[in-house]
């Protein structure tokens, strides 16, 4: 960094250890030396409005969206009465699903109890624009709004970048990542549009073994 004249600022600078479980709650014990500065590492960091921890939970991240969300739902709550339909509509979709959609991508492998925390924000928005009583039924009043729920949002989300990568519409670094799957002999399945998933390959006793995984956007 001496040589490019630049300068670590050790208060702006973060490290994260990430690893299993139990190592998690040791973050805190960890200072590294990083160009002569003296650096502790920390239990999440931020990287572009992001909330990484250091078993990848994003359990921060989501209870972060959270927090936000709440407290501009409360407040558009408060000048409901005095909006339209559709400019209630358009304040709940800028201060609140523009949130629970940003990098929801990331959260494709999230345990369904923190899922279920971002679509508890997205009832209570869908309950304050339609005003919906507390005890009816919400997923009626989500199919009336075309509003996907947040486990579909994630999936489709996923499913675009995919399928902007598969047909160059995404940056190159994405469209390397994926290959597709060529069996070693003619099968059925040789033509299927099947993906290789690389993040399944594991040695055996038998050799390195992959894991096909289908993709059908038709």
């Amino acid at each position: 960094m001496t040589s490019n004249f630049l300068l670590l600022n050790s208060e702006k600078t973060e490290v994260l250890i990430i690893g299993p479980k139990t190592s998690a709650c040791n973050n805190l014990k960890h200072c590294l030396i990083l160009d002569g500065c003296s650096v502790n590492s920390s239990s999440s960091v931020r990287n572009l409005g992001v909330l990484f921890d250091g078993n990848l939970s994003f359990e921060n991240h989501i209870s972060s969206i959270c927090k936000t969300a709440f407290f501009h739902l409360k407040n558009i709550s408060k000048l409901r009465p005095m909006l339209s339909m559709s400019n209630a509509e358009t304040l709940i979709h800028a201060f609140m699903t523009s949130r629970l959609d940003y990098c929801n991508a990331l959260l494709g492998g999230c345990s369904a109890r923190l899922i279920n925390k971002l679509q508890l924000v997205q009832n209570a928005a869908a309950r304050v624009l339609t005003r919906t009583k507390k005890y009816d039924h919400i997923s009626p009043v989500l199919s009336t709004l075309h509003w996907l729920p947040i486990k579909h949002r994630i999936d489709f989300k996923i499913l675009l970048i995919t399928y902007k990568a598969l047909n160059g519409l995404a940056p190159q670094y994405l469209s390397e990542l994926l290959s597709h799957y060529s069996p070693s002999r003619p099968l059925r399945s040789q033509n299927s549009g099947n993906l290789i998933n690389s993040g399944t390959i594991y040695p055996t006793m038998f050799g390195t073994q992959t894991h096909s995984v289908s993709l059908n956007l038709d």
